[in-house]
């Protein structure tokens, strides 16, 4: 904080100034961070397991020196990409979570919470049970459409002659998610045994089957839709002063909010068609980052992909090596973080009269 109680800023010029970037310096101490606590979590969940290798042993191994086979097969096979998966899954649920609060201009919007991922799982389980022939690399985009099917209901269920209203989007999602968690239910008790199994242990939000074509498509796509978020974050931080001033400044509202929920059912779907659903990490991603380092959009979502990495990150270390030989999810261990947190935010937003 400078002498005249302005938060310090540094400020970024690209070559010729066409490009600046005014940055708080808390902010980017709080991003560097938080880059520290993924990469530390990754070095634990590479060394922990039932085959334990010390940590030079893995430096050595990514580096490409051969100890054992053995080792390579752990690292680069099994630990590898499950590590990476759950970072970039972490990520992606954080930012759709991010970016649906921006949208609704609703704290408490979470794509676990108003449905959203429910119907990315709706759709994958459907696909398990009742068409396993399919090609399982059309799973991504049969959960896109399950997501974006149960976006367009709820927008168009909450929207009123007074416009849309964010209290009936969240409530709506809440509905809908709970229908739609029947119809799940209804194909896991009525599909065969083995099929729904199958489903069962997806749904549960798990990393342990992650493969290196995971980590291709979560990449590929994360890399595309985090672009696309960057350019259109000068437009979201306008419409966080609300509609009205954001349509002073010039920011297409319509477009923009179209935009932001086409881009987090985007994440979450994606997210979810890999790993299943996880559920509160968009709730607490976001709010962790604002309270960390109060910061402009651009930044504020990379501290939101940051903490959520690290948070599922840590979820499938623990729900891994704390009760091993016992593999719990770490969709269960979000959830069990996130039910106290979303408590906690509803009573807050009670006694504020915020929503």
């Amino acid at each position: 904080m400078s002498a005249n109680g302005v938060p310090r800023q540094v400020v970024l010029r690209s070559p010729r100034e066409r490009i600046a970037l005014r940055l708080p310096v808390r902010g980017i101490v709080v991003a560097l961070s938080l880059l520290v606590g993924p990469i530390a979590v990754s070095c634990v969940s590479l060394s922990t397991g039932s085959y334990g290798v010390a940590l030079d042993e893995i430096w050595q191994t990514l580096r490409g020196v051969t100890i054992s086979q053995a080792i390579d097969n752990v690292v680069w096979e099994f630990r590898f990409p499950r590590t990476i998966c759950a970072a970039l899954v972490g990520a992606m649920m954080a930012l759709s979570g991010g970016v649906l609060q921006n949208a609704t201009r609703n704290s408490l919007a979470d794509p676990s919470l108003v449905g959203i991922s429910q119907g990315a799982a709706l759709a994958v389980v459907t696909l398990t049970v009742l068409f396993p022939e399919l090609n399982s690399g059309l799973r991504p985009w049969i959960a896109f459409v399950g997501s974006i099917l149960v976006a367009i209901a709820i927008r168009a269920l909450s929207y009123t002659r007074q416009g849309g209203s964010t209290i009936r989007f969240i409530l709506m999602g809440i509905g809908l998610s709970a229908f739609i968690s029947s119809l799940t239910s209804i194909l896991l008790t009525y599909g065969e045994i083995d099929r729904a199994m199958a489903a069962l242990a997806w749904l549960a939000g798990s990393v342990n089957a992650a493969s290196w074509g995971d980590v291709w498509t979560l990449g590929s796509w994360s890399a595309v839709l985090f672009a696309s978020l960057m350019l259109l974050s000068r437009a979201m931080s306008a419409m966080r002063f609300g509609e009205a001033a954001a349509t002073g400044l010039g920011a297409p509202v319509a477009l923009v909010r179209n935009l932001q929920l086409a881009i987090a059912v985007g994440f979450a779907a994606i997210a979810t068609s890999v790993v299943g659903p996880l559920g509160f990490v968009g709730l607490i991603a976001p709010h962790a980052a604002k309270r960390l380092a109060p910061a402009g959009m651009g930044l504020h979502l990379v501290l939101t992909a940051l903490l959520g990495a690290l948070l599922v990150g840590l979820a499938d270390l623990v729900g891994r090596a704390a009760f091993a030989p016992i593999q719990i999810p770490a969709g269960i261990l979000t959830s069990l973080i996130g039910v106290p947190v979303f408590v906690l935010l509803l009573v807050r937003s009670r006694a504020t009269g915020s929503h």
